[in-house]
């Protein structure tokens, strides 16, 4: 049985533990037929012992996406593995405590400038460094947390995320001449590593799963990795600049439903 990537060569960043939404997307890419190259950052020991727990393992290369020596040395390191890719994914995210938990207000702005450089930056940092990978067109994608809101205890990661949203859409204008599709996915909240280091971000879990009109299971990553890959592949050739929710609905609610709610019946 074929699946929608096969004969594909994808790269993956931010695969820290099995439980990064990264892991998540290269295991279903597998899955499907594709090669995967995984990046690493820090300690890549960590990266190669999860690599080895994909179904195929996979082949890491070192990249910290705010380094511009090593952007520029990427495409040699992954022609290393695979001679070209036909897409990549984001998965790239980082804000200072001082920019988390409520502390909006009196956010330094060294630490508001490192979330903006890490979350938002660096999407099209990576985009460009994939460049020569991808001469034949291809896909990135990039994983958001709705931006539509103030949320609380985000903060000025609310805004990082807002300003991916707007380069998602530039990238997808200037890259679109160059047959590359460039979209988000905006996740609903998952018990990442990410997630634990953010002060009150029980109050998300909390919410989601009471109010996500389909459920939400804080633990399973497969919905968004469905999503990402079907991004990946050429099952949307002409979709660009566009932020695909993968949260069980949650976006189109207001207030809780109750068992009181008409239903104009």
């Amino acid at each position: 049985m074929s699946g929608i990537l096969d004969g594909k060569r994808l790269l993956v960043t931010g695969v820290i533990t099995e439980q990064s939404l990264g892991f998540g997307v290269a295991k279903y890419a597998q899955e499907q037929g594709a090669d995967v190259v995984l990046t690493g950052f820090g300690r890549l020991s960590l990266v190669e012992r999860i690599a080895k727990k994909l179904p195929k393992p996979a082949p890491v290369v070192e990249l910290d996406a705010t380094d511009p020596e090593q952007l520029a040395g990427l495409a040699d390191k992954v022609r290393e593995h695979v001679p070209s890719i036909d897409g990549v994914l984001h998965a790239i995210a980082f804000a200072p405590p001082g920019a988390l938990g409520g502390n909006f207000l009196n956010t330094e702005w060294a630490d508001v400038a490192k979330a903006v450089e890490v979350s938002t930056f660096t999407y099209k940092s990576l985009a460009v460094a994939a460049l020569p990978l991808m001469e034949n067109g291809g896909a990135v994608v990039g994983l958001d947390f709705d931006a539509q809101q103030a949320w609380p205890v985000y903060d000025w990661m609310g805004v990082a995320k807002a300003g991916l949203e707007a380069v998602n859409r530039y990238l997808a204008r200037d890259l679109g001449p160059k047959g590359i599709r460039v979209n988000l996915v905006s996740a609903g909240p998952q018990r990442t590593m990410a997630a634990k280091s953010i002060p009150g971000f029980e109050a998300f879990e909390e919410a989601w799963t009471k109010r996500a009109p389909l459920g939400w299971s804080l633990t399973d990553s497969e919905p968004v990795a469905k999503a990402c890959v079907a991004l990946l592949s050429d099952l949307f050739p002409a979709t660009s600049g566009e932020i695909i929710h993968v949260d069980g609905g949650f976006h189109a609610v207001g207030v809780e439903r109750t068992e009181n709610v008409s239903t104009g019946q």
